[in-house]
């Protein structure tokens, strides 16, 4: 789940969605949701759901969603769909968000279709005890950067849960021998950028 201004973003996963986010939030409030959960977000009272196809209008910003792989192989495909999202609104930058994804060619085409002056993304390298990473780690960071050098990358989702191996020690050495340190922000809980 992530906020943007006044509008809520849920997915079912928990470390997004929990009970204590359930209870915490005005039940009104407009939610976007990726296509197939949006039954299961009104079933505990949310009244405002739209569940997003390609884009949405909301109060003069256009919302793209976006795709990714959350993994490879078999874990992939049980860890379900994945969305992102690309904010685009007149005379301000293009954020793009995206979302719970390794480095992968949904993101190259988001990054190509979009070219987003800000790239968030999860990157702490969360992995199971067996198969690869499930969200970004160190090495899609820097792929990222490489790629589209044109974008400012902000990297979140680290440190939060016993899963998520890489740390914001590990990825700020990475990138200071990469060359790449003045490219990535690397925020602190709670910090704002």
């Amino acid at each position: 789940m992530f906020i943007f201004e006044r509008i809520v973003f849920i997915f079912e996963h928990q470390d997004h969605w929990d009970p204590a986010a359930i209870a915490a939030l005005d039940k009104t409030v407009p939610v976007l949701t990726q296509p197939g959960e949006g039954e299961t977000i009104r079933k505990v009272g949310f009244t405002n759901v739209t569940e997003m196809g390609e884009n949405i209008s909301f109060e003069g910003t256009t919302i793209f969603r976006t795709s990714g792989r959350h993994g490879t192989g078999a874990i992939g495909k049980l860890m379900g769909h994945v969305s992102g999202f690309v904010f685009k609104s007149e005379g301000e930058p293009t954020l793009y968000i995206a979302g719970d994804t390794i480095w992968c060619e949904e993101v190259r085409q988001a990054l190509d279709k979009h070219h987003p002056d800000m790239t968030l993304v999860n990157a702490g390298g969360a992995r199971f005890r067996q198969g690869c990473p499930i969200i970004m780690n160190e090495d899609d960071v820097v792929s990222l950067c490489r790629y589209a050098p044109y974008t400012k990358v902000a990297t979140i989702h680290m440190e939060a849960i016993n899963h998520c191996f890489t740390t914001r020690a590990d990825l700020k050495d990475r990138l200071l021998a990469e060359g790449l340190e003045g490219r990535v922000l690397i925020p602190l809980d709670g910090e704002w950028f």
